[in-house]
């Protein structure tokens, strides 16, 4: 491979973790604000609240790790 060819690689990469990390960081904290906005308004909720948030977090938690595989494949296999 040309050098260019492996700047290219790693700059594909970088960007495919960066930006896919960008989004699932504001979804975690959109969901943690709005959890405790919640929980704060009504306390009794808080388990149902909590387990919703939970839940959501990991599915956002999931698109950085799809970004991250993408970042590992762009660079050892590509």
């Amino acid at each position: 491979m040309t050098m260019d060819a492996d700047v290219m690689r790693l700059l594909a990469a970088g960007l495919a973790m960066g930006l896919g990390a960008i989004g699932p960081g504001v979804g975690i904290g959109l969901v943690g604000l709005g959890g405790t906005q919640a929980i704060g308004r009504n306390p009794d909720a808080g388990g149902v609240i909590l387990t919703n948030m939970i839940l959501a977090i990991a599915f956002a938690e999931a698109v950085a790790i799809y970004a991250l595989v993408i970042a590992l494949i762009l660079l050892f296999v590509v």
